[in-house]
């Protein structure tokens, strides 16, 4: 699920100062902080962990993360690692209600779907 292609995508602005351009790896990223900020997630798929990202930095956040962006509106896919415990219904819900919430409200992009693979449940995380 990494990113492969890197896009970047235009926000339509309705003065004339110029213009914004995002790139799809903002928006990964966006999304693997809003994931880890839910209590159950113990890491992206692309074992990205709290402590990871301290030590090799940000952009980790990014692996196990696709987005897809078609005329402003944004289609995300991520692959998150689970704690041991916690109900998979509910902590994925809650992933995908944060991610649709901070990337809408950090880029102005329209979210119509976050899907996410459990792709590993950990103990002890």
């Amino acid at each position: 699920m990494g990113k492969e292609v890197s896009n970047d995508y235009k926000i339509q602005l309705e003065n004339n100062r110029g213009e914004i351009i995002i790139a799809d790896e903002v928006i990964a990223v966006i999304t693997g902080l809003a994931a880890m900020e839910v209590e159950g997630v113990a890491s992206l798929a692309g074992n990205a962990t709290r402590e990871l990202i301290s030590k090799i930095g940000i952009k980790t956040l990014s692996k196990g993360v696709k987005v897809d962006v078609l005329e402003d509106v944004v289609t995300i896919d991520a692959a998150l690692n689970l704690k041991y415990g916690f109900n998979i219904k509910t902590v994925s819900e809650k992933v995908q209600e944060k991610v649709k919430v901070a990337v809408e409200n950090m880029t102005g992009l329209k979210v119509a779907d976050v899907n996410i693979r459990v792709a590993g449940i950990e103990v002890n995380a």
